[in-house]
Formats: structure tokens, C-alpha cells, sequence
């Protein structure tokens, strides 16, 4: 289907064409982006090294960290790199490569949070059948459906992509590859084409938030039966994976369940999934969890600390998470406040 086509490359228009802006983007989210690798790093050597994060719940932690990073790596690189060009392209295959690691680790992550609701379901709930049901034979096997059923996606979204004919507008107004801006450059009516993508990305997607929600609710409503302890614990944990899910499924409902459209405001919406979202679940799950802060210490201790200082740093680098999770509530709050105003038109335009 390839072969078909006349176009070998497209231009991407990234956040900005403004020089200035442009500087600001590499900037801001080259930092964004460094923060993420390296909370998500922490977190995972911390679950991998520590002997006391071996549940269930840090398992699909582990993997939740390591889709985040793979997800934001897919996206997140070139986006800084392009600010720095005046004239950013990207080559057919490299821009079908980006659709599938962009849609797989994406996919891949969405089924890592349904599997952490289920086991925090199970904990809550089941509490007796919980080590039975949750074991490890279990929980490997569930992981390996989700990767199995994320590479299964990927493909479905790669095959949509190929049968697009390109014949030679070739500027995508966005800063990566995905289907919704591709969609736009087809010289065929691709009417069926966006029914099978909200049917597959978009029902994943909505599907899925509602399945989290519903077990939130149930999970919050069997609280009542359990000590005010219990309820206290619970509900810390329920209310940081709920804020995670909220986060990632609102954007990606808006972008992936409306018909073949774009407006420029999506660019900025899509930067909370593909940015905003892996740099959020490490701060919260360091900053509400005081059993992963407890490892990171006594990680930081055994392979790092020598004297004094080193302990003094470690204390300065949890402070500066939560200053970073601080910079991120005021950095998405300015980016509402100008999506709903509409003056993120004018930051999207020269």
C-alpha cells in the first residue's frame, strides 16, 4: 500500500513557528522531559532492587513507569530536537514507526492502569483471596496479555495508516505523527477509515475509563465496612490513581472519539497524555506512597550515601519533587486557562 504513494516525507509545524516561542518549547519541556527519566528511572530501580515493593501493586507499578517512559520517549525526543530546526521533516516509514511505539506503549499503559484498579479491587474487597487470586504466576500473565493486546492495536492502527493514500500534501499540523492529522492529508474519503479509529483507539479508550471509574466507585463504596485506618489508606490510593486517570483519559476521549476534525487547541491538549501524564504518575506515586520514599532511602543509602551531604542531597531531590509537581499543577492550570479563553490559537500561530 506504500508503494501507492507519492509522498516519502512530511513536514511537521510542531507547537509554534514563532523563533522565540520555539526556544521556550525546548526549554520547558526538554526539563519536562529530563524530570520524567528521572523519576521514572528512580522508580524503577527502586521496585527492582528493594525487597520490600514486591506486591502485586509495585509489580504493575514497575511497568506502568516503564510504558511512561517508553511512551514519552516516542514522542518527547524529536519534538525537542525539532524546536531547534527551522525546517523539521520526517520520513514515511520513521513517521509509521512513530504511530506504533506512540499507540503500543500508550495502549500498553491504559491496560497497566486497568490491571492496578483490579488489584487494588481485589486488595479492598477480597482481602482474604487476595494473595490467591494476585499471585505471581497471575499477575505475569496478565501483564503479558496487555502487551500482547497493545502490539495487537498498534497493528490495527499501522494497517489504517498504510491503506491511506498520500498523493501530496504533506504538512501536519501537529509535532508527531498520529492518525487524526494523517487523516487530514488523504486524497480519498477516509469517512470509514475514522469510524474504525474511534471504533478502535477511541472505544479503547472510553471503554476503558469507564471500566476504572466503576471500579473506583466500588471500591470507595466497600470502604465503609473497613476501619477508619483502612478507609484512610484506601482512599489515598484510590484518589492518586483516579487523578492518573482522569489526566490521561480526558485528553485522549476528546482526541479519539470525535470525527475526522482538528483544532489547534490539540496540539496543546495532546501535550498533558504524551508530557504531562508520564511526568505526574512518578510524583505522585513517590510523593503519596510512603513505602516506595521508604525504599528510594534506604536504596539511596546502601548505593549512594557516604557521609552527611549525601543524605542532605537526597532530602533536596524530594523537595524538588514536590516543587516540580507544584511547577506542573500551575504549568496545566495556564495551559486550561488559555484553552478555554481561545488564546491558545495565538500561540500555535507565527
Amino acid at each position: 500500500m506504500q508503494l501507492n504513494n507519492n509522498v516519502t516525507e512530511f513536514i511537521l509545524l510542531g507547537l509554534t513557528q514563532d523563533p522565540l516561542r520555539k526556544k521556550i518549547v525546548f526549554v520547558i519541556f526538554l526539563l519536562f522531559y529530563l524530570g520524567m527519566l528521572l523519576c521514572n528511572f528512580l522508580i524503577l530501580t527502586t521496585i527492582k532492587t528493594s525487597q520490600t515493593l514486591g506486591s502485586p501493586m509495585y509489580f504493575f507499578l514497575f511497568h506502568l513507569s516503564l510504558s511512561d517512559t517508553c511512551f514519552c520517549t516516542s514522542i518527547a525526543p524529536r519534538m525537542i530536537v525539532d524546536a531547534l530546526l527551522k525546517k523539521t521533516t520526517i520520513s514515511f516509514s520513521e513517521c509509521m514507526i512513530q504511530v506504533f511505539s506512540f499507540h503500543f506503549f500508550g495502549c500498553l499503559e491504559i491496560f497497566i492502569l486497568i490491571l492496578m484498579a483490579a488489584d487494588r479491587y481485589v486488595a479492598i474487597c477480597k482481602p482474604l483471596h487476595y494473595t490467591t487470586i494476585m499471585s505471581r504466576w497471575v499477575c505475569e500473565v496478565l501483564v503479558a496479555i496487555a502487551w500482547v493486546g497493545s502490539c495487537v492495536h498498534s497493528l490495527a492502527q499501522i494497517f489504517l495508516a498504510l491503506s491511506l493514500p498520500f498523493c501530496g500534501p504533506n504538512v501536519i499540523d501537529h509535532y508527531f505523527c498520529d492518525l487524526q492529522p494523517l487523516l487530514k492529508l488523504a486524497c480519498a474519503d477516509t469517512y470509514v477509515i475514522n469510524l474504525l479509529l474511534v471504533s478502535n483507539s477511541g472505544a479503547i479508550c472510553t471503554v476503558s475509563f469507564v471500566m476504572l471509574m466503576c471500579s473506583y466507585v466500588i471500591i470507595l463504596y466497600s470502604l465503609r465496612n473497613h476501619s477508619a485506618e483502612g478507609r484512610r489508606k484506601a482512599l489515598s490510593t484510590c484518589i492518586s490513581h483516579i487523578i492518573v486517570v482522569i489526566l490521561f483519559f480526558g485528553p485522549c476521549i476528546f482526541i479519539y472519539t470525535r470525527p475526522a476534525t482538528t483544532f489547534p487547541m490539540d496540539k496543546m491538549i495532546a501535550v498533558f497524555y504524551t508530557l504531562g501524564t508520564p511526568l505526574i504518575n512518578p510524583l505522585i506515586y513517590t510523593l503519596r506512597n510512603a513505602e516506595v520514599k521508604n525504599a528510594m532511602r534506604k536504596l539511596w543509602r546502601k548505593k549512594l550515601i557516604s557521609d552527611d551531604k549525601d543524605e542532605w542531597e537526597f532530602q533536596i531531590f524530594l523537595h524538588s519533587l514536590d516543587l516540580s509537581k507544584s511547577l506542573l499543577r500551575m504549568l496545566s492550570f495556564y495551559c486550561g486557562v488559555n484553552i478555554i479563553r481561545g488564546h491558545g490559537n495565538s500561540f500555535l500561530q507565527e
